[in-house]
């Protein structure tokens, strides 16, 4: 062999060697840009994106992460490469968050909404874009270079690609459609002067909380109404069966911390305490005050939101004209040990040892975690019977509150999950909680509307703690074919006893 032979020979091996390093820095490249992705979305949306502008966002930065990974890695192997070092990385990077919709697979109904809510949800708008870009990058690259398939092969995979981008973009619009609620009309048409339908938010504690406010007059009495869980929202439940009581009131119901509007606020959960509920309920009391100069506002609640409300006007009872309580709760604990007794009974009485099996192996609560609740707690409508075909609400109940133009479209999807994460970071601290104990003496009117049909772990709590109240006015009236719910099971009747008793007993 030649000196010349041999030196092209040395200078093709080394272009090669040069090539491979290239290609593997390229490769190493590609995947650091995912890790790094990863990471970010971790610490900057560990829940998932739980707003619009980082749904948005989190589609837009996937899909260029996956582009340039793609370019760089050069292979079609980068459509699943790229979003499994991302979801690896991510799941590493958000392991100190807890709540259902972040901690591990559970067997369940709420498991696999948590499942198809916070991480599957996640995957469409991060694993999708990633894995479209990573193609798109991957096949430019592959054309740049000549490595061109058949043609059939290259028309498949850009139809393919058009319908994800299609997909997405859809998706994208369905996600910046913004949040609103329907005006208040007079006779003409027009929104009727004076009045207010509005959303909004309030700063309390450095969190900014949903509002929804609705009146025919902003001269009216003002009636901040607190909804259950801990967790519940209940926007649409108030705007389309109470629009009556917006004739009488200037009705404000509020998304409390880590609820429906408010869930992108919940973290960290360390801070979450039933004592900063109080304290948010007293900031929005004092918002509204101030907003509608009035001295007092009147304050309703509903399920735990009685337990919140029966806390405020006990700490601040100088803020309120008067409370109403529908659904009252008195003890958590003595109510869940009920239910958990009477599901027990059903379970064995109807021949469903899967339940009873559950039920006996958790033992009766509390729980420390919060799935062991959704076996004890989420067979109520079939333990506790009744006929809901009258009622207004029907026996949809809080399923009513999904699809409203109230919510957005990334709120619709977390409502549950909102829910879920929040009860888990809240309940526990409500199993000392027994005002049968801590509640018997009020400076404020109490006014208690009840179901005929309320279950009983709610029902003989209550009944036990109304003769212990003493308050300047005390009152209850209870709704015929209600259960849980009666203020929108019975809306009529609800305003009624609002405007004929509560308004007017407390508006001298």
């Amino acid at each position: 062999m030649s000196i010349k032979e041999r030196i092209d020979r040395v200078s093709e091996n080394g272009s090669a060697r040069m090539v491979q390093v290239d290609r593997r820095v390229a490769v190493s490249a590609g995947v650091l840009l995912a890790a790094v992705w990863g990471v970010t979305a971790g610490l900057w949306t560990p829940r998932g994106p739980l707003t619009t502008s980082t749904a948005v966002w989190s589609i837009v930065i996937s899909l260029v992460v996956g582009g340039l990974a793609g370019l760089l890695l050069n292979s079609r192997w980068a459509m699943l490469v790229v979003p499994a070092v991302f979801a690896v990385v991510f799941e590493i990077t958000r392991m100190g968050v807890d709540g259902p919709m972040v901690d591990g697979l559970h067997a369940s109904f709420y498991g696999a909404i948590a499942f198809i809510t916070g991480r599957g949800f996640q995957a469409l708008l991060t694993l999708v874009p990633m894995a479209l870009g990573a193609a798109l990058g991957a096949g430019w690259a592959r054309t740049r270079t000549g490595q061109v398939r058949s043609r059939w092969s290259l028309v498949l995979g850009r139809g393919g690609a058009v319908l994800v981008t299609v997909a997405l973009l859809a998706l994208t619009a369905a996600l910046l459609r913004p949040a609103s609620t329907a005006p208040i009309l007079a006779a003409n048409g027009e929104p009727l002067p004076g009045s207010v339908a509005e959303l909004t938010t309030v700063n309390t504690g450095g969190h900014d909380l949903g509002l929804m406010i609705r009146g025919t007059s902003t001269d009216n009495p003002v009636l901040l109404f607190l909804a259950g869980g801990p967790g519940g929202s209940e926007l649409g439940a108030m705007r389309r069966h109470l629009p009556a009581l917006e004739e009488s009131f200037t009705v404000a119901t509020w998304d409390q911390r880590g609820a429906g509007t408010s869930y992108d606020e919940l973290d960290p959960t360390a801070t979450v305490s039933l004592e900063g509920y109080v304290s948010d309920t007293i900031a929005v009391t004092d918002y509204l005050r101030d907003r509608f100069s009035q001295d007092k506002i009147y304050l309703a609640g509903q399920s735990w939101g009685t337990t919140l409300g029966v806390m405020a006007v006990q700490q601040r009872p100088d803020l309120y004209r008067a409370f109403v309580g529908t659904g009252q709760m008195v003890s958590q604990l003595a109510s869940d040990r009920i239910f958990y007794e009477d599901t027990l009974a059903w379970a064995e009485t109807t021949g469903n040892q899967g339940l009873v099996d559950q039920l006996q192996a958790a033992g009766p609560p509390p729980y420390e975690a919060m799935f062991p609740y959704e076996t004890a707690l989420s067979h109520e409508q079939a333990v506790y019977p009744y006929d809901h075909t009258g009622n207004s609400e029907g026996s949809g109940q809080m399923s009513e509150n999904l699809l409203i133009s109230e919510y957005t479209l990334i709120d619709q999807v977390h409502v549950l999950g909102a829910f879920m994460d929040t009860f888990a970071a809240l309940y526990p601290q409500l199993q000392d909680v027994d005002f049968r104990k801590t509640a018997t003496e009020f400076e404020v009117p109490m006014f208690f509307v009840q179901g005929a049909h309320e279950a009983g772990g709610r029902a003989q709590p209550f009944a036990d703690w109304y003769p212990m109240i003493q308050a300047p006015v005390k009152d209850m009236v209870v709704f015929d074919s209600s259960g849980h719910r009666p203020l929108w099971e019975q809306p009529d009747e609800f305003v009624d006893y609002m405007v004929g008793t509560v308004l007017a007993q407390t508006s001298s």
